[in-house]
């Protein structure tokens, strides 16, 4: 399937020179003079080479076609990330290179969509927020304003990330999977 390069975007499937490549980032840049164009980070699915290309942002690329299915973490461990399918409870082990930085927001029983291209798992696609716990926060400096300050917080799942001076540990947030940013005070 033909599409335009400035319509990639992260975890889409790119089939360049008969090889997989899976869209790690897609930027457009719209310059004042001169010709638009959209840069795509990608990485070789065969041995996980990482490459740049820069295309106009209405020339055509070559989309795989890939099968999205929806399926339910279960635990990883030394063999990989085991996963089950929601719909016939066939099982299915993906390599540590496949999930990558995707990793650290991975929750059993969380629903996530993989890539799957002749029976390989190539991508995986995370729900856009998780709620994690705050365990380690630094405490509310005196004088500091809400409006611009943000501290550096450690979440339960190890990961680090900017919350308002009002965050203290044991407070459960909302967080971004594309780039681990605070949203809000999780609700539950």
């Amino acid at each position: 399937m033909r599409v335009i390069a400035s319509s990639l975007r992260k975890g889409n499937i790119l089939e360049i020179d008969d090889k997989l490549y899976v869209v790690l980032s897609a930027e457009s840049f719209h310059p004042g003079k001169g010709t638009p164009t959209t840069q795509v980070d990608m990485r070789r699915i065969s041995d996980g080479v990482k490459t740049t290309q820069r295309y106009k942002t209405t020339e055509q690329v070559e989309r795989a076609h890939v099968e999205d299915r929806e399926y339910t973490f279960l635990y990883n461990d030394g063999d990989g990330y085991h996963f089950m399918n929601s719909e016939n409870y066939d099982q299915i082990t993906v390599q540590e290179d496949v999930i990558g930085d995707s990793a650290i927001y991975l929750q059993p029983e969380m629903k996530v969509m993989l890539s799957v291209f002749e029976n390989v798992v190539v991508a995986i696609e995370l729900p856009q927020r998780v709620t994690l716990e705050v365990v380690d926060t630094e405490p509310v400096t005196k004088g500091q304003t809400a409006s611009s300050s943000y501290k550096p917080a450690k979440m339960s799942n190890g990961g680090r990330t900017m919350v308002p001076p009002h965050i203290g540990p044991g407070v459960r947030i909302v967080v971004l999977t594309a780039d681990g940013t605070y949203v809000e005070r999780a609700k539950d």
